[in-house]
Order: structure tokens, then C-alpha cells, then sequence
């Protein structure tokens, strides 16, 4: 079985968009870790698009991470499904059926994609932790000099630490993982850290769960700007800096967040979903 793809690139953000519409047999997470091993391939999230299960929407949304995990929610990819679906002409205005609930998403006249990524969820009981938590603005957890996390889950758990320096002196790769897999989350956490620059914009690096440290992540970027306004550190629209470019986060007072960027291609093909093997189209 044939599965058109594309690699697209959201900021840096590496993700697949396989369109299994048509398809009679599903992703294996064989083939997603062989995807994931090969280097032309590597991506942070498989972004699945099926036929809708609920009448509402357009598309359904299955997310995969590199190691073969699933994921309810992924911004940048949501952006580059979009994009693929209005180059496909396929429509302009999208309802995408996602493990977070429907997700809207449409292409601007500047050629950037924005989605409507829903409302932000502050309930502890929701998200999951494993302890109970009265305010999830300011959570007590440490890892070296990262403490006083902001927890919010945006379809996926984030966990926001806000420091006051450059963000290149404290290294993620080390706490990362280790709060990632803090005892505090049983399903794991998306762990960022973010520095204020001024009142419309922050600098943020994310270590995402299931990918490891990304160059973007739309979600992280929805969080960290939520979380900041809740803290009073920031207005509600603002610029978020990522390392692979700025994306642009509207929490509006609706409670919906509105992210917006640009993407891009990087090649097509086909793949198979049980192994996979794939051929880039060279036409």
C-alpha cells in the first residue's frame, strides 16, 4: 500500500503529514521507529489524516512522536496539515477532528496558517497529575535551578518554568528528561523554559515529550504564552522566539488560543505504513 506523504518543516518543527484516507492499513509503530531511525526522515510528529468519525469535521487527526508514542495534540503539526490540505485544494477553512477535540485552522492572505488551537485548561484533575495540586499557576517541582513550574494543558500537558536569563545557560537536555518523567506526571509532560523579553513577546525552548528537544512546538508556544499573561508578565498577544522562529499566539479574551505561522515543504512520496519503507517523488 502507497501512503502519500510530505516532510514539512513548522519552525523548524520536522513533521510528516501522511494522508491515510485511502489507506486499508494503519501506521505500526515499526514503521514509525524506522522512519524516525532514518536521517532524511527524522521528524518530531507523524501528522495521520483519516476520514472524520465525527460529523462536524473535515478530517481526522491521528499524531504519532518519533518514539512511537501517540500524542493528543501538536500545533505546528495541526499548521502543516492545513497547509497540505489547501495545496491539495481540498478547501480553505478546516474542522479537524483531533485526540484534543475539533481543531479549526485556515491559510492567511500573507500565506502563514493559522489555527485555533481551543482553551487552555488550568484543572488539575484533567491533566493528569499524580498529586493534588490547588493552584496550578505556581507548582512546586525542581530540577537544578528550574522550579515554581506553571502547568497548563493545551489537549497536552506543558509544564512552563519562566527564568530571567538567556535561555542558552541552562540545559535542557539534562532537566528535560528528568521532568519529563517526574513522578508528578504518570502519562509524562512537555516541559519548556521561557524568559520575558518584554511585554509582547518571550524567548522559550521545549523539550517535548516523546521527541526530546525540539527546534518548535506549537503547543509549548500556546502554553508559555498563556502562562505568562496568567502571571501577568505578558499581554495577550504576543511574539514567541523560538530556535526555529517566531510564532505569533492571540489568547484572546474568548479564552481560545489563535497561533499563527509560516511552514514549509521539504519533500514528497509515498510510504509504507507497516514497514516503513518509503520513495521520494521526484517528479
Amino acid at each position: 500500500m502507497k501512503t502519500p506523504f510530505s516532510k514539512m518543516d513548522g519552525l523548524g518543527n520536522q513533521i510528516i503529514v501522511a494522508d491515510m484516507r485511502e489507506s486499508t492499513q494503519a501506521l505500526t509503530v515499526q514503521a514509525i521507529l524506522a522512519l524516525s531511525a532514518d536521517p532524511a526522515m527524522h521528524f518530531d510528529q507523524i501528522m495521520a489524516i483519516h476520514k472524520p468519525t465525527k460529523n462536524k469535521a473535515d478530517f481526522r487527526i491521528e499524531i504519532w512522536n518519533a518514539d512511537g508514542s501517540k500524542a493528543k495534540a501538536c500545533g505546528n503539526g495541526t499548521r502543516c496539515v492545513i497547509a497540505w490540505l489547501t495545496d491539495h485544494d481540498l478547501g480553505e477553512n478546516f474542522c479537524l477532528e483531533t485526540p484534543a477535540g475539533i481543531i479549526e485552522g485556515s491559510r492567511q492572505s500573507d500565506n502563514l496558517i493559522s489555527v485555533d488551537m481551543g482553551c487552555p485548561n488550568f484543572n488539575a484533575k484533567e491533566m493528569p497529575v499524580s498529586r493534588e495540586i490547588v493552584d496550578t499557576n505556581h507548582v512546586e517541582i525542581t530540577a537544578g535551578p528550574l522550579k515554581d513550574a506553571c502547568l497548563i494543558s493545551i489537549g497536552n500537558l506543558h509544564a512552563i518554568f519562566f527564568v530571567e536569563n538567556d535561555l542558552q545557560h541552562i540545559p535542557l537536555e539534562k532537566y528535560g528528561p528528568k521532568l519529563e518523567h517526574d513522578p508528578l506526571f504518570p502519562e509524562r509532560c512537555n516541559i519548556s523554559i521561557a524568559c520575558i523579553t518584554s511585554k509582547k513577546s518571550l524567548n522559550l525552548r521545549t523539550w517535548e515529550r516523546g521527541a526530546g528537544l525540539t527546534q518548535a512546538c506549537g503547543s509549548a508556544a500556546c502554553a508559555s504564552a498563556v502562562a505568562a499573561y496568567r502571571r501577568g508578565l505578558t499581554q495577550r498577544h504576543i511574539d514567541v522566539n523560538l530556535p526555529g522562529g517566531i510564532l505569533n499566539i492571540f489568547y484572546r479574551e474568548d479564552d481560545h488560543i489563535i497561533m499563527t505561522g509560516p511552514i514549509k515543504y521539504q519533500f514528497s512520496g509515498f510510504l509504507n505504513p507497516l514497514t516503513g519503507c518509503y520513495k521520494k517523488d521526484l517528479s
